[in-house]
C-alpha cells in the first residue's frame, strides 16, 4: 500500500519538475540574452524548480529502501533492471539534484544579474539534461 503511494507521488511528481525546471530554464535563457534585471520574482521560480527536485528526492529515497527492484545480491549487477534501479537511477538523479542545487547557490553569489541568469540557465540545464538521461 505504501509503496504503491510513494510511487504514484514519484511518478506524478516529476512533471511538476520536469515543468519547473523548463520554465526556470527558458525564462533564465531569456533573461540572460536580453540583459534583465535579477529580481526577487526570479530568485524565486529558481528556487521552486530546486525546491521540486528536492521533494522528488525525498520520495525517491523513500521508494529505494521499499521497492522489490532495489536489490542488495550477488547477480543485481547482472539484471539490467535491478541495476538500473539499485545503482544508476540513483546516482544520476541524485548528481542531477546535487548539480541544480549548486547552480541555484552559486547564482546567487554572482554579482551581475546576467551572471545570475548565466549560471542558473547552465547549470539547470545541465541537471535537466541529467534528469532526462536517468529515467
Amino acid at each position: 500500500m505504501l509503496y504503491t503511494i510513494i510511487q504514484h507521488a514519484h511518478s506524478g511528481w516529476r512533471w511538476v519538475v520536469l515543468i519547473l525546471l523548463v520554465w526556470a530554464i527558458v525564462s533564465a535563457f531569456g533573461k540572460w540574452r536580453s540583459g534583465a534585471t535579477f529580481t526577487e520574482t526570479d530568485r524565486k521560480r529558481a528556487f521552486f524548480a530546486m525546491t521540486a527536485t528536492h521533494l522528488q528526492l525525498l520520495f525517491g529515497l523513500v521508494l529505494y529502501f521499499i521497492s522489490p527492484y532495489v536489490k542488495f545480491a550477488d547477480d543485481t549487477m547482472k539484471d539490467p533492471l535491478l541495476r538500473f534501479y539499485t545503482v544508476e537511477h540513483i546516482f544520476i538523479m541524485a548528481l542531477a539534484i546535487f548539480v541544480i542545487s549548486g547552480g541555484y547557490r552559486r547564482s546567487l553569489g554572482r554579482a551581475t544579474d546576467t551572471a545570475k541568469f548565466k549560471t542558473q540557465f547552465y547549470y539547470f540545464l545541465i541537471g535537466l539534461l541529467l534528469i532526462l538521461a536517468g529515467i
